[in-house]
């Protein structure tokens, strides 16, 4: 439940946090920090509304709209269909001071869903789950940016907070069409968050990445009656596919490359005439992708040169790698820890330890999940478009446990925990750390200037950025 506006008056104080840093012994934190814990039904509520409307990429229609209602009502200015996008949105409170944004995603996977059960339940007639947490994503990013307008609010602080409703993360790239159309030119700082196993606000790297559809077109033909007429085009994709699999030996070891076949023909007694292929090439470098793909699109080529068929593709998304922060990490990292992690209740320890029969030798100890790892830097070897958010403003990130320890993102059990009251307590972790963040970048301008100077290092002079995807518009039909 929200607190009163005197009672939020009484709680920060206003004098208290005008202009000096929020630190550990300031008394503000643990205030801020029941404000967030007061608006737990609200997290809890619209995280499980997302996780049952779990909607694809660009067609996150009921998903974007129920975020948008919660933000006007907390009175938010609501900026709809930016960039060229439906579902995607800038929600912003305050004026003057600094701009700080808070991301939030909300898009589901596809071809993977499952009841909140510990054992695997899949929901019949449901073609999507949120197996990566952007449920949580979305609830956790909406109470801290709630939270953070009612602390400007109550010590009348100078400043800006966005939330930027950011759809289609998975294989879409929604922020790279945002951070195109400029819309983070004038952040300040960005926040974002992520669903994981663990408490972690390490300055982890992620890949730089590609993908797109390779479309074969053969001619058909009955398969015994004139099998010479044909020209198989699922033969020129399953060419293209043994040499990509060739490829991998000879890719370096941080590279990545994966498919999967969309179409390849319907009756076995028909020559298919049209054949689909979805590629995903990642490396930690732009460039290293780019050397790749090349390689990629000559095995295409030769392909349908080979089989007697055609090809073309359109390349779907592309991501640049996270440029990390470590001032801004380092900082988060000390919010992070002044939350603390996820206490189990008896029943949600119950619900976890029957969930942990199902992933066998990866399961990891309950207990990690109320720990906060130790901070450090490295490279992850998933893909995000917030990375080319993070060529347009200083960024930084928190991931809290939202899973069963131990559990892999883009799994079933995932899926369960995101649609449980462990993953709502997870995402109340986050929204605790950004909004504490979020909190001292509006007051510690020293803070903010130091993140810039490592931010301006990072991207070099006379850095121009440029996208992984090319000129072309949104995908909007991309899960289509």
């Amino acid at each position: 439940m929200k607190l009163p506006g005197k009672t939020l008056v009484a709680a920060f104080g206003v004098a208290i946090l005008g202009s000096a840093p929020l630190t550990a012994d300031n008394h503000a934190a643990p205030n801020l920090i029941a404000v967030v814990d007061a608006d737990a039904g609200r997290t809890a509520r619209v995280a499980q509304d997302l996780w049952d409307l779990a909607e694809l990429g660009y067609l996150e229609t009921g998903s974007s709209a129920l975020m948008q209602a919660e933000l006007e009502g907390e009175g938010f200015q609501i900026e709809a269909g930016i960039a060229d996008i439906p579902t995607a949105f800038v929600a912003e409170w305050g004026e003057g001071g600094p701009v700080i944004a808070i991301l939030a995603e909300m898009d589901a996977l596809p071809g993977i869903n499952q009841s909140n059960s510990a054992s695997r339940d899949p929901i019949e007639g449901k073609g999507a789950g949120h197996a990566c947490g952007h449920n949580l994503f979305g609830a956790g990013s909406l109470t801290a940016a709630i939270a953070v307008k009612e602390w400007l609010e109550a010590t009348g602080t100078p400043g800006r907070i966005r939330l930027y409703g950011t759809p289609a993360e998975e294989g879409g790239s929604g922020k790279v069409y945002m951070t195109r159309a400029g819309m983070f030119d004038d952040v300040d700082v960005a926040i974002h968050w992520h669903a994981d196993d663990e408490n972690s606000a390490a300055a982890r790297t992620s890949l730089a990445n590609r993908s797109a559809k390779f479309r074969f077109t053969g001619v058909s033909a009955h398969a015994a009656g004139a099998p010479e007429r044909g020209r198989s085009a699922l033969d020129g994709a399953e060419a293209m596919n043994m040499m990509a699999n060739m490829m991998h030996e000879h890719m370096p070891q941080d590279a990545r490359m994966h498919y999967v076949i969309t179409s390849g023909g319907n009756a076995p007694n028909v020559v298919p005439d049209f054949a689909e292929v979805f590629y995903y090439v990642r490396h930690p470098d732009p460039a290293g992708v780019e050397q790749i793909w090349e390689r990629l699109e000559n095995a295409a080529r030769g392909a349908a040169m080979g089989t007697g068929t055609q090809v073309e593709w359109e390349v779907i998304h592309g991501n640049n790698p996270l440029l990390v922060n470590e001032t801004l990490a380092r900082a988060m990292h000390a919010k992070l820890e002044m939350v603390g992690g996820v206490t189990y209740s008896a029943d949600e320890r119950e619900w976890a330890m029957e969930l942990q029969q199902s992933l066998g030798d990866a399961a990891k100890p309950l207990s990690s999940a109320a720990q906060i790892q130790p901070y450090n830097r490295s490279l992850g070897y998933g893909s995000t478009d917030v990375g080319d958010v993070s060529y347009a403003t200083p960024t930084v990130g928190v991931r809290t446990a939202t899973w069963v320890p131990g559990t892999s993102s883009h799994s079933w059990q995932a899926v369960a925990a995101s649609g449980h009251s462990i993953g709502h307590k997870g995402a109340q972790v986050a929204a605790k750390a950004m909004a504490l963040m979020a909190v001292e970048l509006f007051t510690n301008p020293q803070l903010r200037a130091s993140a810039r100077t490592e931010f301006d290092a990072a991207r070099g002079e006379g850095h121009v950025y440029q996208s992984l995807l090319g000129d072309r518009d949104p995908p909007l039909d991309y899960r289509r």
